[in-house]
């Protein structure tokens, strides 16, 4: 089995530094620190994936606005606000 990769060795030396700082700065572990920032990464990148799910089953459902339909209701937003 290999080993774990030390994440120093996984970053540049600029991005490495950084994180240092930021850990530093937060006043805990260079280890902790990435290991909170990988967990944000991840909740919301299963946010997004959920939402273009929704997003498909909505498509799927015929629940949209065709392009033409857009521009016509921003359309008819520009003349209502020209008029006030």
């Amino acid at each position: 089995m290999n080993a774990p990769a030390k994440i120093s060795d996984l970053l540049d030396p600029e991005t490495s530094a950084l994180v240092e700082r930021l850990a530093s700065e937060r006043g805990t572990s260079v280890a902790a620190y990435v290991a909170e920032a990988i967990h944000w990464f991840a909740e919301d990148e299963a946010a997004l994936a959920e939402s273009l799910d929704e997003a498909d089953r909505q498509i799927d459902r015929g629940e949209f606005y065709t392009q033409e339909e857009v521009e016509a209701w921003f359309a008819e937003r520009r003349g209502t606000a020209a008029l006030k």
